[in-house]
C-alpha cells in the first residue's frame, strides 16, 4: 500500500471513530447522571470531552477535516466558554499548522509542474514549509529576479482527500449541535464541498489574485501580494511579510487588534465594490498584519482560492434593508425579506417580530463605533439557538437563498474574527462608503 492511500485509510478511520466516540460519553454521562451528578454539571463535562475528541482529530488531519477545522474556528467566539477556553489554542492552531507535506513528495510536483530543471527558476528555495493547509503547503523562496516569494504546492490527490473527508464530517454534523449551539454544520459543510473544484483550480485562485493585486496597488491599509508564477498544482506569489493575525488574536496590544479589524472590516466591503469579487475564506491564518511604513499598521490578504462572483459588488438588497432595520421600517424589510426569498412564499410572519429578531444581531452598524467581543457573540449565539426563545423560533422559518449562502458564511466568519480580536470598530463608516444600498437616495458604491 502506498503512503497516499494509507493515509487516507488512516485519516478515514480517525473520522469515522469520532460519532462512535460522542456516542460513547452520552452514555457516559447518563452513567454519572443516575449516579447523582447534576444534569448541567455533566452537560458540560461531555461538551468538554466531545470537544477534545473532536478538534484533537481535526488538528491531526488535512484534506475536508482540515477544511472544517479552519472554518469552524472562526465560530469559537460563538461556543461557551466553558468549552471555547481549554480549546481556543488547539482552534488557533488548526489556521497556521499542519502536517508537512514528505520533501520528496514536494520535489515530485514541482519536477512535475514546472520541470526537471526547477530549482533554475529560484535562487533559493527552503525545503522547510512555512505554512501547511487544507489542500497544499507554502514554501518560503526567492525568485529567479531575487524577489521573496511563497511557493503554494497543493497535496497529491488533494481533491479526492478533500470530498472524502467532508463526507465523513456530514454524516456525523447533527451529533455535532449541542457542542456547538448557532452553528449551522450541514449547511457549513456542503457549502465547503460544493466549493471543492474551485479551490483546487489554482489558475481560478490565480485570476482572482491578479484582479485584486492590481486593484489594491499602492492602497495605504490593504495589500494584496502580486502573482509571479501559475501553473497546474503550483501557485507562486510575492511573499508577505507581517504578523498572522492568529497572533494578534492571542497577543497583540490593543492598538493593533482594533486596527486590524478596521481593515478586516473595509476589505470585507471594499473588496466586493472595488473587484466585483468576494474573498470568501476569512478565517484569521489568511491576514497578516505589516508595518505601513508611517508608523501604522495595513493588512496582508492571502489565499485567494474561494471567491464569490459579485459583478455588481452586493446586492444592494443588503445595503437597503439594513438602513431600513435600523431605521425601524418593518414593513418594508418584511417586503424586501419577501422578495429575495427569505421569507418563502406561503409563509406569514409579523414584520414587527421580524425586526426584533435582526436588530440585535446589527447594532454595530448603529453606532459610530462598536466594541466586538466573543460576549456579545455567545449572546447573540444563544438567542438564536435556544429553542425556547421567540428568536428561534422565528429563525426556524425563515430561509437562506443559494445566491446570499457564501456572502452570509463570510459575513458571520469576519464577525467571528472582529469578536476573537475584540476589536472597536467603525462599522457603520466602512457600510457608508462601500455598501450598496445602505445611504439614502442611492445606491451606494459600485465596482471599481
Amino acid at each position: 500500500m502506498s503512503d497516499l492511500p494509507r493515509k487516507a485509510v488512516t485519516r478515514t478511520a480517525k473520522l469515522a471513530a469520532l460519532p462512535l466516540g460522542i456516542a460513547g460519553r452520552a452514555t457516559w454521562g447518563l452513567g454519572k447522571r443516575i449516579g447523582g451528578k447534576s444534569a448541567e454539571l455533566v452537560g458540560r463535562e461531555l461538551q468538554e470531552r466531545t470537544a477534545d475528541q473532536l478538534f484533537k482529530v481535526l488538528g491531526e488531519l488535512k484534506g475536508g477535516a482540515m477544511k472544517f477545522g479552519q472554518a469552524l474556528s472562526v465560530f469559537e467566539s460563538a461556543l461557551p466558554e466553558e468549552v471555547a477556553g481549554p480549546y481556543r489554542a488547539a482552534l488557533t492552531k488548526l489556521q497556521e499548522a499542519a502536517p508537512p507535506m514528505p520533501t520528496r513528495t514536494v520535489h515530485g510536483v514541482l519536477a512535475e509542474r514546472l520541470g526537471e530543471d526547477w530549482r533554475e527558476l529560484f535562487a533559493e528555495f527552503e525545503e522547510k514549509p512555512s505554512a501547511a493547509a487544507s489542500i497544499g503547503q507554502v514554501h518560503r523562496a526567492v525568485w529567479r529576479d531575487g524577489r521573496e516569494v511563497a511557493v503554494k504546492v497543493q497535496y497529491p490527490g488533494a481533491g479526492e482527500a478533500l470530498l472524502s473527508d467532508l463526507a465523513q464530517v456530514g454524516r456525523f454534523a447533527r451529533l455535532l449541535g449541542p457542542l456547538l449551539p448557532g452553528i449551522e454544520v450541514k449547511p457549513l459543510v456542503a457549502e465547503l464541498r460544493d466549493r471543492v473544484a474551485e479551490e483546487l483550480d489554482y489558475g481560478l485562485e490565480a485570476h482572482a489574485q491578479r484582479v485584486h493585486a492590481e486593484e489594491f496597488a499602492g492602497d495605504p491599509d490593504i495589500l494584496v501580494p502580486a502573482v509571479v508564477h501559475q501553473c497546474e498544482q503550483v501557485l507562486v506569489t510575492e511573499w508577505v511579510e507581517g504578523v498572522p493575525l492568529a497572533r494578534v488574536i492571542d497577543e497583540g496590544t490593543v492598538e493593533q487588534r482594533d486596527r486590524a479589524g478596521q481593515l478586516l472590516a473595509r476589505f470585507l466591503f471594499s473588496g466586493p465594490a472595488r473587484t466585483g469579487l468576494l474573498h470568501a475564506d476569512p478565517h484569521p491564518g489568511n491576514f497578516r498584519l505589516l508595518p505601513d511604513g508611517d508608523g501604522g499598521w495595513r493588512l496582508g490578504v492571502l489565499d485567494f482560492g474561494t471567491v464569490d462572483r459579485l459583478p455588481g459588488g452586493l446586492p444592494v438588497t443588503i445595503g437597503e434593508s439594513l438602513r431600513r432595520t435600523l431605521d425601524g421600517e418593518a414593513e418594508a424589510v418584511y417586503a424586501a425579506l419577501c422578495e429575495t426569498g427569505f421569507v418563502k412564499e406561503g409563509v406569514d410572519l409579523d414584520p414587527h417580530a421580524v425586526l426584533d429578531y435582526l436588530l440585535p444581531i446589527i447594532e454595530a452598524a448603529e453606532v459610530e463605533e462598536f466594541t466586538f467581543t466573543r460576549e456579545w457573540m455567545r449572546a447573540q449565539a444563544m438567542r438564536i439557538a435556544d429553542p425556547r426563545s421567540p428568536a428561534y423560533q422565528l429563525g426556524k422559518r425563515l430561509n437562506l437563498p443559494p445566491e446570499y449562502l457564501l456572502i452570509h458564511r463570510v459575513s458571520l466568519s469576519t464577525i467571528g474574527v472582529l469578536c476573537q480580536l475584540g476589536a472597536r470598530v467603525a462599522l457603520r463608516a466602512e457600510l457608508e462608503e462601500w455598501l450598496p444600498g445602505f445611504l439614502p437616495g442611492g445606491e451606494g458604491a459600485g465596482v471599481g
